[in-house]
């Protein structure tokens, strides 16, 4: 018994046709479904929804719920901005360059080129405040991953007992921090 994949992820939208404009613009994903109903099927409970799904490409699915009969929606006050966030895999870095001057254009705010040893991101927010980043591979990623696979259960293990960042994998951001 094994999970095949994510079927979809949910998140929660202010505005359910604002959110599709902005995805389908922003980072070209396609409206695939709309469903909507007046009771939820799984609690039978009375709440009107509009759950909207959109195509992020190789079978993913993103997903939003507009409830317009629900408080508004907020963050987690406990946890910083940077924490929560859907990452999303282009190309090289090339698209990622291409993806950021799109956004900055289209006057989206934009952090980054962030150099992850691996990967190279850049970050922003979408008009319902969910943080995104769109990853590109480094050059060197798969060495990269072979290096953090033979650590990560001693990594796992001394912060587990530690609570501090152990710098089995302090390569990875080497460059970063450099700069």
């Amino acid at each position: 018994m094994k999970i095949d994949r994510i079927h979809h992820v949910a998140y929660r939208c202010k505005d359910a046709k604002e959110t599709v404009l902005w995805y389908q613009k922003m980072l070209n994903m396609d409206f695939v479904l709309a469903i909507a109903e007046d009771r939820v099927p799984s609690t039978k409970a009375p709440d009107p929804y509009m759950h909207i799904f959109m195509d992020a490409g190789q079978g993913n699915v993103l997903a939003f719920f507009e409830l317009p009969t629900q408080p508004p929606m907020g963050r987690d006050p406990n946890t910083p901005d940077w924490v929560q966030h859907i990452a999303f895999r282009v190309k090289d870095r090339a698209e990622l360059l291409e993806f950021k001057a799109h956004l900055e254009a289209n006057g989206v705010n934009v952090l980054g080129v962030t150099d992850h040893g691996a990967f190279h991101s850049i970050y922003f927010f979408d008009p319902n405040g969910h943080r995104l980043e769109l990853a590109c591979p480094d050059p060197e990623e798969e060495a990269m991953i072979k290096r953090l696979d033979a650590v990560k259960w001693d990594m796992l293990e001394d912060w587990s007992k530690t609570k501090r960042a152990p710098a089995h994998a302090a390569f990875l951001h080497q460059r970063e921090f450099k700069s």
